[in-house]
C-alpha cells in the first residue's frame, strides 16, 4: 500500500488529521474491506505521534462506521454487510445481484454417497439411502459469502448428479431433472465458530462466528428435493426474516 503521510495543519488536532488521512485511504481503496489496519504502535511510528493520539483517531473512525475495533485482535476496515433475506424462493444469484454485486461460485466437491441419520431425517429418507452431495463456495464480487453443503435424494431425482455437473446453478440442475420450481419449507439458523478449513475458504478469522442455515426445499407436490446447510461469515452476512 502506498501510504499517505499526515501533514500537520495549524488549528486542526493531530488525531483528526490522522483520522482524515486513514479515511481517505479507505475510500480510495488502499485499505480494502475487511483488511486489518496496522497496529497502534505502527501507526504511531508512521505519524510520529503517541499511541493515545492514534487511538483517538481510530475511535473516531469507529464512530463513523469505517473501522471496527476488536479487543485483542486489532482494528479492521468495516466490511459491506449483505442482508440474506429468507424467502420462499431464495436463490443465491438473485440475492447477490440484489446487493449490486456479481455472483460467482466454485464447486468443491460433487459425489454420490449414502445418507447418515441426520441427512436422512432432513430429506425424509431412511439412513443409508443413496444421495448426491454438492459442496460449493459462493462469492460476491470475488469475496466469499457462503459455504454450502447440498444433499439431494438420488432415487427421487434420477440423473441429478449428472445434471449438477452440467449446469452452473442448483436451480438449473433441478430443472434438468424435472423440478421446474421449488420453495423453502423451513429454515433453522444457529451460530458457531468455524473449523480451520471453513475459516480458510471463507477468509475469516477463527474467532469470528459463522451463521449456519439449515434449509429444506420442496417441489410443487411438497416432496423434499434438497437439504442445504450453508455457513456465512459474520459480519459479512446477516440473516433477515421478513413476513
Amino acid at each position: 500500500m502506498d501510504e499517505v503521510a499526515v501533514t500537520p495543519t495549524p488549528g486542526v488536532a493531530l488525531w483528526r488529521q490522522i483520522a482524515d488521512t486513514l479515511h481517505a485511504e479507505i475510500v480510495a481503496g488502499r485499505l480494502s474491506a475487511g483488511a486489518r489496519l496496522p497496529t497502534e504502535a505502527a501507526l504511531a511510528a508512521r505519524f510520529a505521534v503517541n499511541r493515545h493520539t492514534v487511538r483517538r483517531a481510530l475511535e473516531e473512525l469507529s464512530r463513523d462506521g469505517l473501522v471496527t475495533v476488536e479487543q485483542g485482535r486489532g482494528s479492521f476496515v468495516t466490511e459491506d454487510v449483505l442482508d440474506y433475506a429468507v424467502e420462499p424462493r431464495t436463490r443465491f444469484s438473485e440475492w447477490i445481484r440484489r446487493a449490486n454485486k456479481e455472483p460467482s461460485g466454485r464447486v468443491l466437491d460433487l459425489r454420490a454417497t449414502v445418507a447418515d441419520a441426520a441427512i436422512a431425517r432432513g430429506l425424509g429418507l431412511e439412513p443409508g439411502a443413496p444421495v448426491v452431495v454438492l459442496e460449493r463456495l459462493g462469492m460476491a464480487d470475488g469475496r466469499p459469502v457462503g459455504l454450502g453443503s447440498h444433499w439431494f435424494p438420488a432415487l427421487r431425482l434420477p440423473g441429478i448428479e449428472d445434471a449438477l455437473r452440467r449446469e452452473s446453478t442448483i436451480s438449473a440442475g433441478l430443472a434438468a431433472v424435472g423440478v421446474s420450481d421449488y420453495r423453502r419449507r423451513s429454515t433453522r439458523v444457529s451460530a458457531r465458530l468455524p473449523s480451520p478449513a471453513e475459516a480458510t475458504l471463507l477468509r475469516t478469522a477463527r474467532n469470528r462466528p459463522l451463521l449456519v442455515c439449515e434449509n429444506t426445499n420442496v417441489d410443487g407436490d411438497g416432496r423434499i428435493v434438497e437439504l442445504g446447510i450453508s455457513r456465512h461469515p459474520t459480519p459479512r452476512v446477516q440473516i433477515v426474516f421478513e413476513p
